[in-house]
């Protein structure tokens, strides 16, 4: 492909240069402090520890472990004990735990499982209309048919907002009842009532978290039996779903069959995600969620997902690398106001509709800015007329540097990548480009 110049808007498609200074760079500044040699336990001294030979470690499982059983409460019971003494790793050994409710996350606490042989499966959800109104500041609501529902289960209520229409969802858990009356562990603070067409539903997340830091989750299998539970949103749930958290590791995880999100984090900072297989969930792979800054996603298997990798609102400072992406509708997704991300390395097949798309928005303050896309291997990209590359709206400084994206089936009316109109300084370097009627489709503004 020759070198050449569009001016017009600053388009470059480059041979052999490249185009450096789009990503940001961390500086690393010199620290003239003595360095820790023997570090020592010591009180709120929360960056130095000893490397201790043995820590904190409970173990669940249906026989043969310090708490016996094969649900959600006997792990919950094991996170609490070992949060209470300031955190340690909560072992889960090999069976199917059934799930009523989340397991709530606590900080300092890692969840190790058995790999494929502890499986933490959702159990079928029930839904049904309330039956009386119940105000923001009620913690209790009425049900109509109250069949299946038991305290200790998690709750999913929505309904429609009466002063604007919108969808409100909170998710509760039951903690008494008097035959179709429940009380909840905390108060509504919204309106549900019955001009809205209020509900309740057994949905909730597997593994969840809500202001928490410095937790790992490994080595387990977490099952979302979509095929018996209802749609719940990558907003609210997932096989995990963390909530203004820091420091959160997922690693050598198995999450499939969601009826929603495989694992989503909302406004969590400096998450790592790695080595895990995201599949067959309705919503998305992973979704690194709205304000979460420098997500780590790396050696991830991500398949028949509707995105793989779904960047949502503001993600910044990212890093997505050698992650392998099948048979999701999109294999990679970027959009509102995340900027200055890197993604390279990744291998994207057989995507739906399109291998990596940066989103339509608003106008150019809502795009996704300086982004770069390298080194990804991006071959047979939707249907008859597919995409490789789709960058839409008023995007600005992107460079797309030595990907390989490749059409292996008719040519059709498939394109490589398309520069979208309103789009600017949008550079390529040495990409590699074969089997698509239009190797490069350049919008007009």
């Amino acid at each position: 492909m020759s070198s050449s110049r569009l001016s017009r808007r600053g388009f470059l498609v480059a041979g052999g240069t490249f185009a450096s200074g789009l990503l940001y760079s961390n500086v690393l500044r010199a620290d003239r402090r003595p360095p820790v040699t023997i570090p020592r336990a010591t009180s709120g001294d929360t960056v130095h520890e000893p490397k201790w030979d043995e820590r904190l470690t409970l173990t669940v499982g249906p026989k043969k472990a310090d708490l016996i059983g094969s649900n959600e409460k006997v792990i919950q019971a094991a996170v609490d004990y070992v949060a209470r003494f300031g955190g340690g790793t909560v072992k889960i050994l090999p069976g199917t735990y059934r799930m009523r409710n989340a397991v709530y996350m606590q900080s300092n606490v890692r969840i190790l499982g058995s790999g494929d042989d502890s499986v933490l499966l959702k159990e079928p959800s029930i839904k049904t209309k309330l039956a009386a109104d119940s105000d923001w500041y009620d913690q209790e609501v009425t049900l109509v048919d109250a069949k299946g529902f038991r305290v200790g289960d998690g709750i999913c209520l929505r309904t429609k907002n009466p002063h604007n229409g919108s969808l409100d969802v909170l998710k509760r858990t039951f903690i008494a009842r008097s035959g179709n009356r429940f009380k909840l562990d905390r108060p509504l603070r919204k309106n549900f009532w019955l001009m809205g067409q209020s509900t309740a539903a057994t949905l909730f997340p597997i593994l969840s978290g809500d202001h928490i830091s410095n937790v790992v989750i490994e080595n387990i299998t977490l099952d979302g039996n979509r095929k018996q539970n209802e749609n719940l949103n990558g907003n609210y749930a997932g096989c995990i779903f963390m909530q203004d958290c820091n420091q959160i590791t997922v690693r050598n995880v198995t999450a499939r069959n969601y009826n929603g999100d495989g694992v989503s984090w909302q406004i969590c900072h400096d998450v790592v995600v790695e080595n895990c297989r995201s599949h067959d969930n309705v919503g998305l792979g992973l979704h690194p969620g709205s304000g979460s800054q420098r997500p780590l996603i790396r050696n991830n298997k991500l398949e028949r997902n509707n995105i793989g990798i779904f960047f949502c609102w503001g993600v910044k400072y990212g890093l997505a690398e050698k992650n392998i992406c099948i048979g999701n509708k999109y294999g990679i997704s970027i959009g509102h106001r995340d900027t200055d991300n890197l993604i390279r390395n990744n291998e994207i097949r057989n995507s739906g509709s399109v291998g990596v798309i940066f989103r339509r928005e608003r106008g150019k303050a809502f795009a996704p800015h300086r982004n770069r896309l390298e080194n990804n291997h991006i071959v047979d990209s939707g249907a008859g007329d597919g995409i490789g590359i789709d960058l839409q709206g008023k995007v600005e400084a992107i460079t797309i540097r030595g990907n390989e994206i490749v059409e292996t089936r008719e040519p059709m009316n498939r394109v490589g990548i398309r520069i979208g109109a309103g789009t600017r300084n949008i550079t390529l370097v040495d990409n590699r480009i074969r089997g698509y009627t239009n190797p490069i489709e350049l919008m007009k503004d």
